[in-house]
């Protein structure tokens, strides 16, 4: 019997991380504030626990770029296509040619949006549970990379409208786990997308989180089949989680926070079958 393959995980050693800017919210305040000795050790903790359960792949931090460790907003992939983010602000704009070069040297065929912002898995989720693929919009990404990325993918999007600037990615209050639970945050959402959501996902495959656990970034989870790796989990929401089968790592990663990111946003998923 052939083992099924390892998942394949993207990340990007935080060499040059710091906040020398101020893009979101969690960054005001905190410019010039990283402990870098820190940062780095939590990294490496995030590291070791996705490694026992996926292949990591590493990319090389670019001096003056200090976001990009983020890789989740290298671009989208699907299947064995990679679709390169367009940033937003200026401050992220030069990782673009660094993440591009990657994806075209492992073998990806680039394709990308032309004319509109679009920050890849930060706000472009696949769904586990059905062949759709959850975009958010309203903060990063434009309002039409939905429809473009369904004319380019071939995959069913949902767009979703993103209010609180505290989660100004999707991956930051939404999260497709393995068995086809949603895990998200409401009030991040207008009111027509928490319909959608509400549409589209049965009553007991969708997980509440609090504002508390929003805000501990639970919803940006590195989720590899029944391993939920987080920053911070109340104990309501473990239990939760436990009762649908998963186990919960959590592992700090509030210096990361001070950028406005965790766990999901330092990692993007390279192995994704295809839904249709």
């Amino acid at each position: 019997m052939i083992a099924p393959s390892r998942p394949r995980i993207l990340m990007c050693p935080p060499t040059h991380f710091s906040v020398d800017y101020d893009i979101n919210p969690w960054m005001t305040g905190n410019r010039d504030r990283i402990d870098q000795a820190r940062a780095q050790q939590q990294w490496e903790d995030l590291y070791r626990h996705i490694s026992h359960a996926a292949q990591v792949e590493l990319i090389e931090h670019v001096p003056g770029l200090p976001d990009m460790v983020f890789t989740a907003n290298a671009g989208l992939v699907y299947r064995d296509t990679a679709v390169p983010s367009r940033f937003r602000h200026e401050e992220r704009a030069g990782e673009e040619t660094h993440f591009t070069r990657w994806f075209s040297g492992n073998a990806f065929a680039v394709d990308a949006l032309d004319g509109m912002s679009f920050e890849g898995a930060g706000d472009a989720l696949l769904d586990r549970g059905q062949p759709l693929l959850w975009v958010g919009y309203g903060h990063r990404s434009d309002g039409h990379a939905a429809v473009a990325l369904q004319r380019l993918l071939g995959v069913e999007t949902v767009p979703l409208q993103l209010v609180d600037p505290r989660f100004y990615h999707l991956d930051t209050c939404l999260c497709p786990l393995s068995g086809g639970e949603l895990m998200y945050y409401p009030a991040a959402f207008d009111a027509a997308s928490q319909a959608a959501i509400a549409a589209r996902v049965p009553e007991d495959k969708r997980i509440v989180v609090s504002e508390e656990d929003a805000l501990a970034f639970a919803c940006n989870a590195v989720n590899l089949d029944d391993l939920v790796i987080l920053n911070r989990a109340s104990p309501a929401l473990r239990q939760r989680l436990g009762q649908a089968g998963y186990r919960v790592q959590e592992t700090p990663l509030d210096e990361f926070l001070k950028a406005g990111g965790s766990a999901k946003c330092l990692t993007l998923r390279l192995d994704e079958p295809g839904l249709n």
